[in-house]
């Protein structure tokens, strides 16, 4: 593959990825999305957990075609973590692994619940 593909590809999966996570923690604020915000919010978890029995907790297709891309690239030292290296690359902050870990748990948790709270517990109006 030449680098210049890889580099698109590294660039798509970026922003995807990215938005994507941004989705998954806001989506439910505004009623139109509620619906794709539930079932993408369970797809993450679901992957992180069944994806994960086999492949290791936490475990996203995304992550891991982006993290091909990037050793193509000649990366190698990549981190665990997707929000550990979006922090890394897009804002210079580099914090400690389980630290991220521990937040992107709490705060995708977090959007899901309220998730189900906004879809089936809101008042119907």
């Amino acid at each position: 593959m030449s680098d210049t593909l890889l580099r698109i590809l590294d660039y798509f999966f970026l922003v995807f990825h990215t938005l994507l996570i941004c989705f998954n923690l806001f989506a439910w604020i505004w009623k139109p999305l509620r619906k794709w915000h539930l079932a993408t919010i369970t797809m993450t978890l679901a992957s992180w957990v069944i994806l994960g029995f086999w492949y290791g907790w936490g475990y996203c297709p995304l992550t891991d075609w982006h993290w091909q891309v990037l050793r193509n690239l000649g990366e190698n030292e990549l981190p665990n973590s997707y929000i550990g290296y979006i922090f890394e690359r897009l804002v210079g902050l580099q914090f400690r692994a389980g630290t991220v870990d521990l937040f992107t748990l709490v705060f995708a948790l977090l959007a899901f619940f309220i998730s189900i709270k906004v879809n089936f517990f809101a008042e119907r109006n």
